[in-house]
């Protein structure tokens, strides 16, 4: 038998980005339906996907009602950051010195993703359908539907795609975007420390990719490896041993051996540009409306913030307009694109400059980072942006 419900708001995908918008709405008298086909689960040990939170998403996330539920035990400050270029360059940020508590956050995306779940789940105004898979999607002049995989209907004045880069959502409401492969994989991975890490990350601009060592608690680094495809095929299958050893020289044993945590994964990395973030009676959100290079750290910032700035424009909608008339819509729109579009172009860019070989451009990256480490105002303008 087929059932229609209706709902003000259908966020299809019940990712990061997704449940931030749902719960940042919790004030708000919008019925909310969250489509997601699993819900999440908790990893044995550590997460190998791991995420660097600005403070201005962690405030974020406070007025959602969900950072003070995480566990302090899994979560560690950033208060330092040092930068190296492939040829000397080297730059060094630090929360101290900015006059601020921390750089960042790193979180587990799992411990996230399992708080933002269960605070929708327990919000008045959110009902989940999990499982769940969309079948189809249409768009009418009084309401959008959405039809699942086992028959029920949802009918919503708006639907937001937050189902990642190749949204489902997206494609059925005919927006075409943009990709460019970086012709990369970003390697994952954690390890023990035998040198503590004292709130320090790590990047390195090397020949072979972008290396990062993210602190975690206790004597723990998180590790993403921004490299070739080939390259990043060959780290995956080493041995454990040998990986430490690869791992720990690319850093110049910064943190002295190392001993693997959680097991390599690899995962392609690409640019993607949506031309546009809405439509009439839909939004996009998170990975579903832009992907950049992992080297800024921004991805699921930037996710975050298209929640907050939904949920803001939703909130302050007057009642005689619909929550899917795209001209009101538009003003979400025009609150990120500035944002977004200036990340995606500096992301590519550093990703470019850093993968060209040749000299005087290995030179003039170099410089540039000694230069900025060397300007206190130009580092802390750079701090203070990153932070939000």
């Amino acid at each position: 038998m087929q059932t229609t419900l209706a709902f003000d708001i259908v966020i299809v995908g019940g990712g990061l980005a997704g449940l931030a918008l749902a719960t940042a709405l919790r004030k708000t008298s919008y019925s909310i339906a969250v489509v997601e086909g699993r819900a999440p689960t908790k990893p044995e040990g550590w997460d190998a996907r791991i995420y660097a939170i600005s403070p201005g998403n962690t405030r974020f996330l406070e007025g959602s009602g969900i950072w003070n539920h995480l566990d302090p035990a899994r979560m560690q400050a950033v208060e330092t950051m040092e930068v190296f270029g492939d040829a000397g360059g080297h730059m060094r940020f630090s929360a101290y010195d900015s006059g601020i508590g921390e750089l960042a956050w790193i979180v587990e995306s799992s411990l996230l993703q399992r708080e933002l779940w269960e605070t929708a789940r327990r919000q008045g105004n959110v009902t989940l359908f999990c499982p769940a898979q969309p079948e189809a999607l249409a768009f009418g002049a009084d309401a959008a539907s959405l039809r699942l995989a086992d028959g029920r209907t949802l009918q919503a004045q708006l639907v937001v795609a937050a189902d990642g880069a190749d949204s489902w959502t997206r494609s059925a409401a005919g927006i075409e975007v943009q990709f460019q492969p970086y012709g990369q994989h970003g390697v994952v991975a954690n390890f023990r420390c035998e040198m503590p890490h004292r709130g320090t990350a790590f990047q390195w601009f090397r020949h072979d990719g972008v290396l990062a060592w993210l602190p975690l608690p206790g004597n723990l680094i998180s590790m993403v490896w921004s490299t070739a495809e080939d390259h990043a095929r060959e780290l995956v299958a080493l041995p454990a041993a040998e990986l430490c050893a690869r791992v720990a020289d690319a850093g110049a044993l910064r943190l002295g051996r190392l001993e693997l945590v959680t097991p390599a994964a690899g995962f392609p990395l690409r640019l993607m540009r949506a031309p546009r973030t809405v439509a009439p009676r839909l939004a996009l959100v998170g990975d579903a409306a832009h992907a950049i290079h992992p080297l800024s750290g921004h991805g699921i910032n930037l996710g975050f913030q298209d929640a907050r700035a939904l949920a803001e424009t939703l909130a302050a909608k007057p009642e005689h307009i619909g929550c899917g008339d795209v001209q009101w819509l538009r003003r979400y729109e025009r609150a990120r694109r500035e944002e977004v579009v200036a990340l995606q172009s500096v992301t590519d860019g550093l990703q470019r400059l850093f993968g060209a070989s040749a000299a005087p451009l290995a030179a003039l990256r170099n410089a540039g980072l000694n230069l900025t480490g060397h300007l206190p105002v130009l580092r802390d303008a750079l701090v203070r942006y990153a932070i939000g």
